[in-house]
């Protein structure tokens, strides 16, 4: 260690190793200091110690420096001390050690004021103290420090390479975690939930925890959700790449520690290289599902070797089966949503809810849409239909809110009539990826749709001949078939006389119109389309034009 030169400016001791000035103040060469102000201040960071002995010291003093002075230098200006303390704290010091008795007895109120006001720490130094013994053992506490941070720090490493190593998963990672920082530790996916967890027990929960409880992190990553209860906790980011995968998460029961940060760094490290790796396998997986998939929907020649490489998937096709398709709707302005980034996948979150009612159902994601083949649902022992079609509904309205929130954007899903035979899911799949194509059409972004449900729309969408169908459209609409803001609210004022049967009276209230504005509109209508409010075959072609025209977007 240098000794300090009493001719030099100042004398400075520096480490890459780093306290707070609150840890510096415990070393036993300290033991007898004394703070004199601004003790909001002592978790400011140490990273140097540094000896004033001139009074332009400003010019040689840097960042997270304890600058320890003897009051020499301003004996003969003591005013100077207020506007030194500001200069000091405006260039970043931890704060200023001070020996009082001989060269200034007492720091003026003044002084004392502007350190508590900018909470930057004074403190009266022990007598008969050296400065080289405060630079040796404080040097020496801080070396001390940083070598028990990098041990920590190695024994982290290797705990978390062992579970890559030994090719374990999540779970574990967060048990390593919870031993590591002696605290719970969770870590969830972006949804909340959880892929694992320890020490649960020790969260004051009133309840214990249920199997499907989510966890939310506040944007400010120092609190979390979970049961009902608020707490504070710190969380660090699972990142690979561009993609983020969720969150690892310990409640430490002191608030924030940098060794604790440490520990969650390493641990979302190793479960990012886990999940990648899982997501590599899955991926795999998944064009294997696809492509057994893809045979079925073109022509099933062998359905004994079909159900054999299915039920290796763990999926059970020898049953009745409904198909479901799902697709992700299109932004304004965007040709396609993107499900890539911060936000998963559409299929992983429509996985777990379908699985749960049906563990042995397919789920298998294409270019642009996910497909389900799954166990057809049964009406209640009590219910008037024999279809299942409203339990159907209902539970595939629950996945598309479910799915539109993780994904940001609308869903859309289409439903298939029940197959007895897997030779059948070719149809099945047609009709629900009619059905989720029309919805969308007849009834926008969002939809879920039933194939039974699409009525005559069924019957035009088997029309190949797309061109026949719009000239129909147009020979019966004439005019009306312009795509203009007069001839759409036409066709609205049409479209509700069809609705209600002809019911003038009724029209006018729901158009909001006086009765005679709407006979007039019905004059200039029958001059376009001919007297479709007597002539039921006309009004059958007016009411197929219309539909098609709905359908045109889609042909």
């Amino acid at each position: 260690m240098p000794r300090v030169d009493e001719s030099a400016p100042a004398a400075t001791v520096a480490t890459r190793s780093a306290l707070p000035l609150r840890g510096v103040l415990t070393t036993p060469v300290l033991a007898g200091a004394t703070v004199l102000a601004g003790e909001r201040g002592l978790d400011r960071t140490v990273t140097r110690l540094n000896v004033m002995e001139v009074p332009d010291v400003l010019a040689f003093v840097k960042p997270d420096e304890f600058l320890l002075t003897t009051g020499y230098p301003l004996r003969e200006r003591p005013e100077a001390l207020p506007q030194l303390v500001a200069d000091l704290d405006d260039r970043g010091l931890a704060g200023l050690g001070l020996k009082l008795g001989r060269y200034l007895d007492d720091l003026p109120d003044e002084v004392l004021a502007v350190a508590d006001a900018r909470d930057f720490p004074i403190v009266r130094l022990p007598e008969g103290v050296a400065f080289d013994d405060i630079l040796n053992d404080v040097l020496g506490t801080m070396l001390d420090s940083q070598a028990q941070r990098l041990a920590r720090a190695e024994r982290i490493h290797r705990a978390f390479l062992q579970v890559v190593l030994r090719g374990e998963g999540v779970q574990r990672i967060a048990e390593d975690l919870a031993a590591l920082v002696e605290s719970p530790a969770v870590v969830v996916d972006l949804e909340g939930r959880l892929l694992g967890a320890a020490r649960l027990e020790d969260l004051p929960l009133p309840d214990p925890l249920a199997a499907d409880a989510t966890v939310s992190i506040a944007q400010d990553d120092r609190h979390l959700r979970i049961a009902g209860q608020l707490l504070p906790c710190v969380a660090v980011p699972i990142v690979a790449g561009p993609r983020q995968h969720g969150h690892v998460v310990a409640v430490p029961p002191d608030g924030r520690r940098t060794d604790d940060l440490l520990a969650l760094e390493s641990a979302a490290t190793v479960a990012a290289l886990v999940l990648t790796q899982r997501m590599e396998v899955q991926a795999v997986e998944s064009k294997y599902q696809s492509d057994l998939v893809h045979d079925l929907l073109r022509r099933v020649d062998e359905p004994d070797d079909v159900l054999r490489r299915a039920a290796g998937f763990g999926w059970d096709l020898d049953r009745r089966l409904i198909a479901l398709v799902l697709r992700l709707d299109a932004r304004p302005g965007v040709e396609r949503p993107d499900d890539t980034g911060r936000r998963p996948p559409l299929a992983s979150t429509i996985r777990g809810p379908i699985l749960e009612r049906d563990p042995r159902a397919a789920v298998v994601r294409f270019s642009s849409e996910v497909v389900v083949l799954t166990a057809a649902f049964e009406p209640p022992a009590n219910g008037s239909a024999a279809d299942g079609r409203a339990e159907a509904r209902a539970f595939v309205g629950e996945l598309v809110e479910r799915a539109g929130r993780a994904a940001g954007a609308t869903v859309s899903a289409g439903l298939s009539r029940p197959v007895e035979d897997v030779r059948d899911v070719a149809q099945a799949y047609d009709q629900a990826s009619r059905a989720v194509t029309l919805g969308r059409e007849i009834a926008g972004r969002g939809a879920v749709t039933h194939f039974d449900d699409l009525g005559a729309y069924r019957l035009l969408a088997l029309v190949e001949d797309r061109e026949e169908l719009h000239a129909f459209a147009r020979e019966v609409l004439g005019e009306l078939a312009d795509d203009t803001d007069t001839t759409s609210d036409l066709r609205r004022t049409l479209q509700a006389l069809l609705d209600t049967g002809g019911n003038v009276a009724e029209a006018a209230r729901r158009l909001h119109f006086h009765y005679n504005t709407l006979r007039y509109r019905i004059e200039k209508l029958e001059s376009i389309l001919g007297p479709f409010m007597t002539d039921a075959r006309r009004r059958l072609d007016v009411q197929l034009a219309l539909l098609i025209l709905r359908l045109r977007q889609d042909g």
